[in-house]
């Protein structure tokens, strides 16, 4: 699927990606509509109603990751409620093996997330994504989220990647088609970023289920 001597740098998205993504979809379709009802004194339709139209006006945004806009927004403790649920933060099973044959064939391993900087740190907190890693970015600190070509350039200026001899990998081909757009040129998507629910049908992109179908051709 890859020619890993045409690749020197790896970026890796994290939620759905590394991460198991059935954290943040518990989180966000389910606990929080709960507890937005709640503080609201709203039926659940109705907050479920109101939780839509709001994260529909800033999809694909910086807001959309930023935990300080939602706490404003919606009037919850973000950070408090997203610990309600950290048990749930977990890597993908197949993630330790493939992060450490990238070290030994020395490529040069970036992680890159729209996660908000508090969520990131809670993550790195219940998992061992940080001894894998060279470096750990979260857009947040240049101003763009992955959907933007802002981003792509800002990031490469950070890190002196070369787009050519680059590969990407996430679980949203929004965020692969802006990648791609930019200049990278391998970008492979993950099927199956939510453990608890189908496999997703990827157009566009290569795609894989399991960081296993990598590993015989990158040893």
């Amino acid at each position: 699927m890859l020619n890993w001597s045409e690749i020197d740098t790896v970026l890796l998205d994290m939620d759905g990606t590394l991460l198991d993504l059935h954290f943040d979809n518990h989180f966000w379709l389910e606990h929080i509509p709960k507890r937005y009802a709640e503080r609201h004194q709203l039926t659940p339709e109705v907050a479920q109603a109101q939780l839509t139209e709001a994260f529909a006006a800033v999809a694909g945004t910086l807001d959309w990751y930023c935990l300080d806009y939602w706490q404003r927004e919606l009037q919850l403790p973000i950070m408090t409620l997203k610990r309600e649920l950290q048990h749930l933060i977990r890597m993908r099973d197949d993630v330790p093996e493939f992060l450490t044959a990238l070290r030994a064939n020395q490529k040069h391993v970036v992680l890159v997330t729209n996660a908000h900087p508090d969520s990131l740190s809670l993550k790195l907190e219940r998992t061992e994504l940080e001894q894998y890693c060279d470096v750990m970015v979260s857009t947040h600190q240049f101003g763009a989220s992955k959907e933007s070509l802002r981003l792509w350039d800002r990031l490469q200026r950070y890190i002196g990647f070369d787009p050519k001899r680059t590969l990407f990998i996430d679980d949203s081909l929004r965020i692969l088609q802006t990648a791609q757009q930019f200049g990278i040129r391998q970008c492979l998507c993950v099927a199956n970023p939510d453990s608890q629910r189908p496999v997703q049908q990827v157009n566009g992109f290569p795609s894989i289920e399991h960081y296993h179908e990598l590993l015989k051709d990158l040893a």
